[in-house]
């Protein structure tokens, strides 16, 4: 579960890093690292999460080199608030120059933008931009970005629990039709697939928080690298993993396979 995978992929190799019957549909990442990345070097912690920036760069490209659908970035958590108030700022100050400065490349790329987590906490001007990115790019086909921004799965859960009940005391629904499907529709990833694999950086090994629904039968890797120097080579080194590995869902071995083919059809 927890490797860095024994071997690199070339990544001028495509037979092994982009090939249909192994890439993942959906890969989710866990940025970690930036912190750790500027203490290292004596730098302020502003510095690592600019050049954590840059590594998002290397992840998308990465991901559309391998043919992957949809790729999904923890930006920042609801617990990310409790961080100093100049960090916090600094960060929020990344995030408008991505969507001011990045969005025309990414729509230039055919890459749909899509944001997740709840908007209310973020200032007038962030809304505004992540309204007028997603409006810009949404009939892109070529990768669909998912950026989780004051996302906490926690609570995620309990807003589509709380939906449910609503149904439940209108009588619109019965409780024992309460179901894995209609929960899972009512969260704010009900238009995306689950991710088939789960990445995270730094060597931490924990979800924290993040698609604590969705990762039920993720493939989970976990890379000492820090976030800020993570690149194409590492996201092609998680995916040559993730094609060795034998997705069972509660299958026998040898019909493993088959069964993983027909979940990942079947989710959107």
């Amino acid at each position: 579960m927890a490797t860095d995978g024994p071997s690199s992929v070339d990544i001028n190799d495509s037979t092994q890093a982009v090939n249909s019957l192994c890439v993942p549909r959906h890969i989710a990442i866990i940025m970690d690292g930036n912190g750790r990345w500027a203490s290292s070097r004596k730098l302020p912690r502003s510095i690592g999460h600019k050049k954590g920036s840059e590594a998002v760069r290397e992840a998308i490209a990465g991901a559309i080199k391998s043919d992957v659908e949809f790729l999904t970035l923890y930006a920042f958590s609801t617990e990310n608030w409790n961080r100093p108030e100049d960090e916090v700022h600094d960060l929020m100050g990344l995030l408008r120059f991505y969507l001011k400065r990045e969005i025309k490349q990414l729509h230039k790329e055919n890459v749909r933008l899509r944001v997740i987590g709840e908007r209310s906490a973020l200032d007038n001007e962030i809304k505004q931009l992540i309204i007028d990115a997603e409006e810009l790019t949404k009939n892109n086909t070529r990768l669909n970005l998912v950026i989780a921004l004051n996302y906490g799965s926690r609570q995620e859960i309990i807003n589509a629990v709380k939906s449910l009940a609503d149904q439940v005391a209108a009588g619109t629904l019965g409780p024992n039709e309460i179901s894995a499907d209609l929960l899972g529709a009512a969260l704010s990833t009900h238009l995306i697939p689950d991710p088939d694999l789960l990445v995270r950086t730094s060597g931490e090994q924990r979800l924290s928080n993040f698609l604590l629904w969705q990762a039920a039968y993720s493939e989970l890797y976990f890379t000492d690298v820090l976030w800020p120097d993570f690149t194409e080579q590492h996201l092609f080194d998680a995916v040559a993993e993730y094609g060795r590995r034998d997705r069972r869902f509660g299958a026998r071995p040898e019909k493993s396979k088959v069964s993983a083919q027909t979940l990942s059809k079947e989710q959107v």
